[in-house]
């Protein structure tokens, strides 16, 4: 059976001179990971098949992508979606791309992502946390979303590391490296997504582009287990054409990466259903083989016709890739 993954990451030499990312005094996992990330050829297909993988729909890692400026970011991020189009060029049965844009200008950003999806070939775009402080609602990003909603492509929303006055709020006073650690995978960079996700909702931007659709990664950022009181809340204060948990039917989609146990993707399957979820890794942050391991547990529990929803047929409809 096709097994597609769709939140699986790479950087480039020119991302990561213009950003310092991943340099020391970066923690040594993350350090460690740099040549997996600047793979795009043989070793990534090697891992891939290693895990029985069979296409990865690549993103940038962008850690220190927002600290560049407009002049910057924008030539930089470019090439970045020139040289991830090559590399799909040159395995294009085994990879596909969602594109990167530089949104401190989001008028370019918008025609950036025209040239990914109409010359490149991208399936879509990945957005990552606030830029300059500012969630996607703010109505200066209207131009990103007007592409994404014309092109009919979705919108990955990915986490970022918070912004330093929230790091210094929320996560300082802690044992060294716990507080970084809880700012990101710990719980800090999950937090963050389900708020900007409930913000987008509430803020009316689904109400103003009924048919924009938004995947949103690692189980849904620990909203399925909160939404039916979250719903009940916001639903109140919003005026929104449907309840807030309604859009989670109509807008969006939940992808596995990075979890790899069964009671969350239990309350995702409760909560929004089958049709809404996609499998995904987070290669290289998780290895394939855990992916691996983890669909030959749920071969266990799911139907056929499931399992195929989830590791295949939700992704291809969404991102036209049959």
């Amino acid at each position: 059976m096709r097994t597609i993954t769709l939140e699986e990451h790479f950087v480039t030499d020119s991302f990561l001179r213009a950003t310092g990312a991943y340099d020391k005094p970066a923690p040594p996992w993350l350090a460690q990971l740099q040549p997996k990330l600047l793979d795009l050829g043989d070793g990534r297909i090697a891992a891939m098949d290693e895990a029985g993988i069979d296409l990865q729909v690549l993103s940038l890692a962008a850690l220190g992508f927002d600290a560049l400026d407009a002049a910057t970011a924008t030539p930089l991020v470019h090439d970045i979606n020139d040289e991830l189009a090559a590399a799909v060029r040159a395995n294009p049965t085994r990879l596909a791309a969602f594109a990167s844009l530089a949104l401190k200008d989001p008028q370019s950003a918008a025609r950036e992502l025209e040239r990914a999806i109409q010359k490149l070939g991208f399936r879509g775009v990945l957005l990552d946390g606030t830029t300059d402080g500012l969630f996607l609602d703010d109505p200066r990003f209207t131009p990103v979303f007007e592409a994404a909603v014309a092109l009919n492509v979705p919108i990955y929303l990915h986490p970022a590391p918070p912004p330093e006055s929230v790091f210094d709020t929320y996560f300082t006073g802690l044992p060294e490296g716990v507080g970084q650690m809880l700012s990101i995978a710990g719980w800090g960079w999950h937090a963050e997504t389900a708020l900007h996700t409930l913000r987008l909702i509430t803020n009316g931007v689904f109400d103003r582009y009924p048919t924009l659709q938004l995947i949103i990664g690692h189980m849904g950022e620990m909203l399925p287990m909160a939404l039916a009181r979250t719903s009940k809340a916001l639903s109140h204060a919003a005026r929104l054409r449907q309840p807030v948990a309604a859009y989670f039917q109509s807008n969006i989609h939940l992808t596995t990466s990075g979890y790899f146990t069964q009671p969350p993707l239990r309350c995702a399957l409760d909560v929004v259903g089958i049709d809404r979820l996609m499998f995904s890794i987070d290669y290289p942050f998780s290895a394939n083989t855990l992916g691996r391991d983890y669909l030959t547990e749920l071969e266990q529990t799911l139907t056929p016709e499931d399992l195929a929803k989830l590791i295949h047929r939700n992704a291809e409809s969404l991102l036209n890739l049959s």
